[in-house]
């Protein structure tokens, strides 16, 4: 045995021209964390490995019936195999014993925490599916000294690992695929068995801590259209919403992944959501200066503006109009004449009257500037009210461009939501569907 473990740096073979074969299978027991940022994934595996030393062999008649001892593995000659993607030291723990059995074949299990690099597919987080690759080689010897393949077929090692996988977290296993290969370098060629894991995320935090909340702000800043467009609350709320926004922006931001790679649809969702809120807030502050037109008493409602809005506009979207208000396709000429003959009332003439019925002219004479002064007052106050009235009308008329411009952009506003949410949610059922 101390003959054996002198030759510990040489290759267990009686005829160093045939080459050491080594079968490796493994048990995905936890995925330990996903670094989208840095492109690492953690795990935590089982590894079992297989080979032949040629000279531990004895017969078990000779030595009592026993089949199968441990060894110190520091003290015997193992293959050097390792995972091409390992990025970090192994500090997993050591398990110093080997179990060998009288054919000289040699099982090594181990504990193996496997940090590697993995190009990861953020795109469609939190409903991403991760494929990272474990590449098992020698690192020095090549196929003329170590061939290496799989101790278990793929099937077995993706049912077991399903089987025994725990602290998971937030990934699942998918699957695990593999294949053997032969890689060529020069005139030197390798035994690699690469071997892929499919796994996908859990997204119920990401959708109950990042979807639903955004939703519920985006359907709280539609429903901010029914206050009142001529109400100052409105754009006060408003701002205090994208303010609040941004602030569930900046805490979440912690829970989203980054890369230089690319965005997740999940950020451009809530980019575009943030971007739909400062429209909702330009849209208050249009309609906000069209309702100034009101205060302007001198300012009327240009022609075009009462044909395509309170006309065309209005027909377009179905605007409902009050029931002291009439459409302006209706004429509107009679209301001046109307106006006019209602003020003629307000016309007082003098009496003439006669010698015969009043004889004592000087009274008549000496009461005509008062009847004048009256008609003069009865006229300027008659021209006041029909200054208020042409107010009141322009002022309800800017208040009807307002609301119909606010009814129309609220439908347009609804439009863009609704077309948004039907292109997010269809981009992540195709991806789904296709991984």
């Amino acid at each position: 045995m101390l003959a054996v473990f002198d030759l510990k740096s040489f290759r267990p073979a009686v005829n160093l021209s045939n080459p050491t074969i080594s079968n490796i299978s493994f048990t995905l027991y936890a995925v330990l964390g996903v670094n989208e940022k840095t492109q690492i994934l953690t795990t935590f595996l089982w590894l079992r490995q297989y080979w032949r030393h040629e000279f531990l062999v004895w017969d078990p008649d000779e030595c009592d019936g026993v089949t199968k001892i441990s060894l110190p593995a520091a003290q015997l000659w193992s293959p050097d195999i390792i995972v091409y993607e390992f990025v970090d030291d192994d500090v997993s723990q050591a398990c110093p014993y080997v179990y060998i059995n009288h054919t000289g074949h040699i099982r090594w299990d181990r504990m193996l925490r496997l940090v590697s690099s993995c190009n990861l597919e953020i795109f469609s987080f939190p409903f991403d599916v991760q494929n990272c690759s474990f590449t098992f080689g020698s690192y020095m010897h090549t196929i003329r000294d170590v061939r290496l393949g799989p101790a278990l077929t793929f099937e077995e090692m993706s049912g077991n690992s399903k089987r025994y996988l725990e602290a998971s977290g937030e990934w699942e296993l998918v699957d695990i695929l593999g294949e053997t290969s032969i890689l060529k370098f020069g005139i030197d060629q390798w035994d690699i068995i690469t071997i892929w894991v499919i796994i996908k995320r859990r997204p119920v935090l990401y959708v109950v801590n990042l979807l639903i909340p955004s939703s519920f702000l985006m359907l709280i800043d539609i429903m901010s259209f029914y206050l009142p467009p001529h109400s100052v609350d409105r754009a006060s709320f408003k701002m205090t919403l994208i303010l609040g926004y941004t602030v569930f922006l900046l805490i979440m931001n912690d829970l989203l992944p980054s890369t230089a790679n690319g965005t997740p649809i999940i950020g451009i969702y809530f980019s575009v959501c943030l971007a739909l809120m400062v429209i909702s807030l330009l849209e208050t502050v249009i309609i906000t200066n069209v309702l100034h037109h009101s205060s302007m008493k001198s300012k009327e409602v240009p022609n075009w503006v009462r044909v395509v809005v309170l006309k065309h506009i209005a027909n377009l979207i179905c605007y409902k109009w009050p029931e002291d208000v009439q459409p302006p396709s209706e004429p509107q000429e009679d209301k001046p004449q109307s106006s006019n003959s209602n003020s003629e009332s307000w016309n007082i003439q003098p009496a003439i009257q006669t010698p015969a019925t009043h004889p004592n002219t000087n009274e008549g004479a000496a009461s005509m500037p008062e009847l004048k002064q009256i008609c003069q007052y009865l006229g300027d106050l008659r021209a006041h009210l029909i200054s208020l009235q042409k107010e009141n009308e322009l002022t309800d008329q800017w208040c009807q461009v307002g609301y119909v411009l606010d009814f129309l952009l609220f439908r347009v506003y609804l439009l863009l939501i609704s077309c948004y949410a039907m292109v997010i949610i269809c981009m992540w059922c195709v991806w789904i569907s296709q991984t």
